[in-house]
């Protein structure tokens, strides 16, 4: 199943992994993963790993080219004044259930920690907003990733 979720990004075009525009589909994407990633202010070592995971499986990449994804993420992310910039590319490169799919993932990266922070939170309903992501698809992408982590912990306003 996991297979099918990720799917939708390996159709994205092809972009070299060290180029930083925010119109490369993939750095959007690795960008916003970034981002959720450090939303609540701390990086665990789980999550950074859970992040390059899912970019590999997503790309089907590894070694110095999924580091240099990873790393174009986090400048752009870095660089940015907001999340648009990221969102509209993967709005007008995503059908709505690659769409969907995409924060899926973003719902993967908040729980490898095991751990909902209201901040993380806010940080995938903004950008489910931003790509017109349907509230009960958010909802419902959320409590699949919650379900695969034993013990996940923390509520959403949602609910």
């Amino acid at each position: 199943m996991f297979e099918r979720v990720l799917s939708f990004l390996r159709d994205l075009p092809a972009g070299s992994a060290s180029h930083t525009s925010t119109d490369d589909p993939r750095v959007a994407a690795s960008a916003l993963l970034y981002h959720v990633m450090n939303a609540d202010g701390v990086r665990q070592d789980v999550e950074w790993e859970r992040f390059k995971a899912v970019l590999a499986q997503s790309y089907s990449i590894n070694g110095a080219e999924l580091e240099a994804l990873a790393a174009a993420g986090e400048r752009a992310d870095n660089e940015a004044i907001d999340l648009y910039a990221f969102t509209s590319v993967l709005k007008r490169h995503l059908d709505a259930e690659g769409r969907k799919a995409f924060i899926g993932l973003m719902w993967e990266i908040v729980y490898a920690d095991g751990e909902l922070h209201e901040l993380e939170d806010n940080t995938v309903w903004r950008v489910a907003e931003l790509i017109g992501v349907e509230r009960h698809d958010r909802i419902e992408t959320r409590g699949k990733a919650a379900a695969e982590v034993p013990g996940a912990r923390g509520t959403s306003s949602d609910e």
